[in-house]
């Protein structure tokens, strides 16, 4: 007989080993995961070889694994439990909420309008928008914030004179979640001479992660995008927004927009229409 407190435990211990497993959206803790997979699996080679010698030491090391994994992923763990004891807490995580969807739209909007200014001034600019994977040790780098994302802030942060004007800001769902930030340097050597290090920087970031980054040149005040390590320059603000759209918004949120501007088009067609044969 299954008994309503037996859906409860599964529900919790669905939802403990669903935030074990992001842990793996962190590089550092995917590397220490597949780390981990391999000795378990030579532990597993080990006892069914009967290598008693190896299993011996192997089995000692599994005693000691629990508490050293506590020590390992203790920035992980430590993040964990800051969201357990906050309001935006998801127990499943297994939707976005309409209210992040809503400010990453805002985010981008204001973004957009920020680097448009920044570009005709041409201050420069270095922009990062998270997105599965977690960037957390990218913002200890830098200056920890919470903060909505507008023109204004963005703008102060990138003034030439601000002390965080060198580094980078972080978005995550919409919100300013760092700044001054530093990034990892691309590593390819086939990159033009005339890309600074602003431009090596966001390269870099988008080799080592999902993010998007947005980069406005100092020099030529010229907008650039670096995704999966690639770089798209000189871009039209339209052309930003757009793409940032495309990479950041899911396909349900855009598809519902495109139908709502085809109907409004479809009524204003209609009503044109009915003008003309009046």
């Amino acid at each position: 007989m299954i008994r309503i407190t037996d859906y409860l435990d599964m529900i919790i211990m669905a939802a403990v080993v669903y935030k074990i497993l992001s842990l793996g959206k962190n590089s550092r803790a995917t590397s220490l995961f597949k780390g981990l997979g391999v000795f378990l699996l030579a532990l597993w080679v080990s006892t069914l070889l009967q290598l008693h010698g190896i299993s011996y030491i192997m089995g000692l090391l599994v005693n000691w694994g629990v508490l050293a994994l506590i020590i390992l992923f203790q920035p992980e763990i430590r993040r964990i439990l800051e969201e357990l004891g906050s309001r935006k807490f998801n127990i499943m995580g297994l939707f976005s909420p309409r209210e992040s969807l809503t400010a990453l739209d805002h985010a981008i909007g204001q973004t957009v309008l920020a680097c448009t200014e920044m570009s005709k001034t041409r201050t420069g600019a270095l922009i990062v928008f998270e997105r599965e994977l977690k960037l957390d040790d990218m913002v200890r780098s830098g200056t920890v914030l919470d903060a909505a994302v507008s023109n204004e802030l963005l703008k102060n942060i990138f003034f030439v004179k601000a002390p965080m004007h060198d580094g980078a800001v972080i978005i995550r769902q919409g919100r300013v979640l760092g700044a001054g930030c530093m990034l990892p340097l691309s590593k390819n050597v086939n990159l033009s001479r005339d890309l600074g290090m602003r431009h090596r920087a966001g390269i870099g970031m988008s080799e080592n992660s999902d993010a998007v980054v947005v980069i406005v040149s100092e020099e030529t005040g010229s907008i650039s995008v670096a995704t999966g390590g690639m770089l798209k320059r000189h871009l039209m603000p339209e052309t930003l927004e757009n793409l940032l759209r495309n990479e950041l918004l899911p396909r349900e949120s855009q598809e519902a927009d495109k139908r709502r501007f085809d109907l409004f088009g479809w009524l204003r067609a209609r009503k044109d229409g009915a003008g003309d044969d009046e």
